[in-house]
C-alpha cells in the first residue's frame, strides 16, 4: 500500500472496512493463485512485493477493525503506526494489546526475508519455489485473520 493512498487517520486508504480488505486481498491473491497455475511460475520480485502489500493491507485493516472495537486500547497504537511500508514495524503496533497475534509474526519475517534476499542478489539463499511459498505465505495469514475475525464475531463480509 503505497503512502498516498492512506487516509488522514493512517490505518486504511479510503476508510475500507475490514470485510472490503479481506474481498480485496482475497481478490488479489486468487489472481496471483490463478497466474502460478497458469504459468507455473510468477516474477519473483513481484510475487513477494505482492505478498507484502497485500499482508500490509491486512494488518491495518485488522488494527482499523480494533481500533473501532475497542478505542480505548486501540487509539494509542493506531496513533503510532508508521507512515512508511515497513511490514515489521506495524506488526508491532498489530500485535498491541493482544499477544496472541504473535501468530503469524514467522509469516511476516518468511516475507521480509524472501524480500532480503532479492535485494541482496541472495536468491541462492531461499527455498525451492520462493514464488509460490510467498504467495501461500500470505493466503496462510489472510485466512488466519479472517477465520480469527469471525471467531471473535468482527465483520468479515458485507
Amino acid at each position: 500500500m503505497d503512502a498516498s493512498a492512506v487516509a488522514s487517520d493512517g490505518i486504511l486508504p479510503d476508510n475500507r472496512t475490514l470485510s472490503q480488505v479481506f474481498e480485496q486481498v482475497d481478490e488479489r491473491l486468487r489472481g496471483l493463485e490463478r497466474a502460478l497455475k497458469d504459468r507455473g511460475t510468477l516474477p519473483l520480485s513481484h510475487a513477494v512485493d505482492e505478498s507484502l502489500d497485500l499482508t500490509r493491507m491486512l494488518l491495518r485493516g485488522h488494527i482499523a477493525q480494533r481500533t473501532a472495537d475497542s478505542p480505548s486500547t486501540m487509539v494509542a497504537a493506531s496513533r503510532s503506526l508508521p507512515e512508511g511500508d515497513d511490514v515489521l514495524e506495524i506488526f508491532k503496533v498489530f500485535v498491541k494489546g493482544d499477544p496472541s497475534l504473535n501468530a503469524v509474526r514467522d509469516n511476516i519475517r518468511e516475507l521480509v526475508y524472501y524480500r532480503n534476499c532479492i535485494d541482496l542478489k541472495r536468491e541462492d539463499a531461499l527455498p525451492v519455489r520462493p514464488d509460490a511459498m510467498a504467495v501461500r505465505t500470505v493466503r496462510h495469514i489472510y485466512l488466519y485473520l479472517r477465520s480469527r475475525s469471525e471467531q471473535e464475531r468482527r465483520p468479515v463480509q458485507d
